[in-house]
């Protein structure tokens, strides 16, 4: 299913709280998630899926993407989350704890249901052991409607027993398993939540390196990450102005019927021609 937002940052808002989902409405983040999960209490469940509802219905989110976040299938509330907010029309359905092709079947199943044209999209949250090999069978289940994957660091390293660092290693193969996974099926990639919310040079980090890895994107827990994030995650002047020479250089060689050419002492390519475009198509969603 096509993406139709950009995604280079993603703030989740917990539906318990509408003061603070307010306030995300008018954030800077491309996609705004509507938190039903591990965000909120166990006792306001029932009152943030009303929350939702309401903010689904009645908030101005601009150009954002509207997502909402509901509880996991297999949970006391996943049944109920879901068709309410289906019913509010959300832009895309955050799936929590997708481990095997069965959860993706469920929230499909739902969405058929209530959006038989095929408008609202589908993101699966990868954030186990079982998520990460299962990842071929997620993604095929989810043909028809997925549109995007995120990676989960903490439940991750709690179910495998890691010791989370700054430096990430002990996630450093989930990670690259999730990019590739969406590589593959046509996904968009959302990395992990910085949790330090003030340590901007470990946020910095965490995106260059995420970046690096393929993310199109970063998710975030507060307001006070986004900038960095959309920095980081959208191209700079220079990879912009480089991107738009390599591709008339690559125009000009196939008009004269040449293949690999080389330009500031670098051999371009079909792929590198492939890689200029993709920063320019990114560049046309830069904050």
């Amino acid at each position: 299913m096509p993406v139709l937002f950009p995604r280079k940052s993603l703030l989740f808002a917990p539906a318990s709280d509408s003061r603070k989902l307010a306030k995300a409405a008018q954030a800077t983040a491309d996609s705004i998630i509507i938190e039903m999960e591990d965000g909120v209490a166990l006792n306001q469940k029932i009152d943030a899926r009303a929350n939702a509802v309401e903010a689904l219905q009645t908030f101005d989110f601009g150009r954002r993407e509207r997502m909402v976040r509901v509880n996991a299938v297999g949970t006391e509330f996943f049944e109920a989350d879901a068709r309410a907010v289906l019913a509010a029309r959300p832009d895309t359905l955050v799936l929590p704890k997708a481990d095997s092709p069965s959860e993706i079947w469920r929230a499909i199943a739902l969405l058929d249901e209530f959006d038989p044209t095929g408008s609202i999209g589908l993101v699966a949250m990868i954030e186990s052991p079982r998520a990460v090999l299962s990842l071929r069978e997620i993604c095929e289940a989810g043909r028809s409607r997925l549109n995007g994957l995120i990676f989960g660091a903490e439940d991750f390293a709690v179910l495998t027993g890691a010791v989370r660092t700054r430096e990430a290693w002990e996630v450093f193969y989930a990670r690259s398993a999730v990019v590739t996974a969406a590589a593959a099926f046509g996904l968009d990639a959302i990395d992990m939540v910085c949790n330090e919310i003030d340590d901007h040079e470990r946020l910095k980090a965490e995106c260059h390196i995420g970046r690096q890895l393929g993310f199109v994107g970063k998710q975030a827990i507060h307001p006070l990450q986004l900038e960095v994030i959309q920095r980081t995650f959208s191209p700079t002047d220079d990879e912009l102005t480089l991107a738009r020479r390599i591709i008339a250089a690559a125009t000009a060689q196939n008009a004269a019927g040449a293949g690999a050419f080389a330009l500031d002492g670098r051999m371009i390519d079909a792929p590198i021609v492939r890689q200029a475009e993709r920063v320019m198509a990114r560049g046309k969603s830069r904050a």
